[in-house]
């Protein structure tokens, strides 16, 4: 055999008991004519959901803090249950791991450029964390295909490559717990942007609305009269209450999740190390099958 059978699979070997030597029976195999739709399996079509959300969270994110962490934390909890889905119903595809990983690469560096906008001051510390996101997944996946073949999976990694890569993906509660916390500190930061004048200094400024931005901290929020026609809709009244936020519980869910959004951003560094390292290695394997470099003749 090829690969490892799911326990699924293997449920469905059975002894005869009717023969004396126990033979087993193998399940049969899926007719060749039958053509699925894997755009239509169930993981996936969580995975599209995921993107809803995400859009959704987008367009409440100036205005309404609390809807749209909602529904972007809704998002990304979504992520472990498509692949809880895949190996349920057998439906692990690769369209639904890179649709995975681009959903998760671009929800993340969209809440990014928000929080650089919420705080200039910071913009390219988050500017710099988009790179690194996106750099070292793309490291990493290119290297896997390139090195190891395209029946390869990114979340195989050999212990002898990375021991640190090895665990982050090997363990699910790793993994999740990573990826969670990681978000959650984001979230975390942005709904101090509309809560905490110690980030947003903004908050406590009196301004007449003139040359202002609704996006907090950059600069002063206009009074929501000169942003809304009525006062009382409900645009409004979600400004006017996001300025009245507690940042007492953000606080404590950014200082609870810093340390591990820190080494999640360490392993990226670790990631993209070692995929370059990995890529170098192969780029001096094929030079020395070419006979490069060239010996330069002596004149």
């Amino acid at each position: 055999m090829n690969g490892a059978r799911t326990r699924k699979q293997a449920k469905g070997f059975s002894k005869d008991p009717s023969g004396s030597n126990g033979a087993i029976h193998f399940p049969e195999a899926a007719s060749p004519d039958v053509k699925e739709n894997v755009f239509l399996f169930i993981p996936n079509i969580i995975g599209y959901s995921r993107i809803v959300l995400a859009l959704a969270s987008l367009y409440y994110m100036p205005l309404h803090p609390r809807t749209c962490s909602l529904l972007y934390s809704v998002s990304c909890l979504l992520d472990a249950l498509d692949g809880i889905a895949a190996r349920h119903f057998e439906q692990s595809t690769r369209f639904g791991a890179v649709l995975d990983m681009v959903t998760d690469r671009c929800t993340t560096a969209c809440l990014l450029v928000f929080l650089s906008s919420a705080f200039p001051r910071w913009a390219l510390l988050f500017q710099g964390l988009i790179s690194l996101d996106l750099a070292s997944h793309y490291m990493h996946m290119y290297a896997t295909l390139a090195m190891a073949g395209s029946d390869q999976s990114h979340k195989k990694v050999d212990q002898s490559r990375s021991k640190i890569l090895h665990l982050y993906y090997n363990n699910k509660n790793v993994l999740f717990a990573f990826c969670a916390m990681n978000e959650v500190f984001f979230i975390a930061l942005y709904l101090l942007s509309f809560s905490s004048p110690i980030l947003s200094p903004s908050l406590l400024l009196p301004t007449d609305g003139a040359g202002s931005s609704a996006l907090p901290g950059n600069p002063a929020h206009p009074i929501a009269s000169k942003l809304f026609a009525s006062p009382y809709s409900a645009g409004a009244l979600e400004l006017a209450r996001a300025n009245k936020m507690d940042s007492f519980w953000p606080w404590v869910i950014a200082g609870v999740s810093f340390p591990v959004m820190a080494g999640k951003q360490f392993i990226n560094i670790v990631q993209l190390v070692k995929a370059s390292n990995w890529l170098a290695e192969g780029d001096r394997t094929a030079r020395r099958a070419q006979g490069l470099p060239r010996k330069r003749r002596s004149s």
